[in-house]
């Protein structure tokens, strides 16, 4: 009987070690998504609601999984630096102006851009703090 149990045991511990085993970059992912989140409820949720529903006409909704794809490499830009041109997202336009968040340091601008991307029916996995401070380099 004892041994029975110590093998349990021990089986039942590497099966523990084997499932909390992620890799890094799923362990980024949700770090990311989990700072993000309250980044979003406190620079952005007022104006693109709870559930990225956006706002009538004056900010647009975040669930529009396909100008956020089209649109991934400028996410970055558009956070930090808001938006004030016209943009088309589910066949409606928008054309107030989105403020910027110059407050917000580039790892800040990365969490939340990988939160709004992979929230609201969005999957679009994740983006490196590296990639995302490149992207600010580049803003226009």
């Amino acid at each position: 009987m004892r041994k029975y149990i110590i093998h349990f045991i021990f089986l039942f511990a590497i099966i523990a070690i084997i499932i909390s085993c992620q890799n890094q970059e799923t362990i980024n992912l949700q770090n990311y998504l989990s700072n993000g989140k309250d980044i979003y409820k406190t620079k952005c949720q007022n104006c693109h609601g709870e559930n990225g529903e956006g706002l009538g006409k004056l900010a647009p909704p975040l669930t529009d999984s396909v100008f956020l794809k089209t649109n991934k490499t400028r996410l970055a830009c558009i956070i930090k630096n808001g938006i004030s041109e016209r943009i088309m997202i589910n066949g409606k336009e928008y054309q107030e102006k989105m403020p910027a968040f110059p407050e917000l340091a580039d790892i800040d601008v990365a969490q939340v851009m990988v939160y709004i991307t992979n929230s609201f029916g969005n999957n679009q996995g994740f983006v490196p703090y590296s990639k995302v401070s490149i992207q600010l380099q580049n803003c226009k």
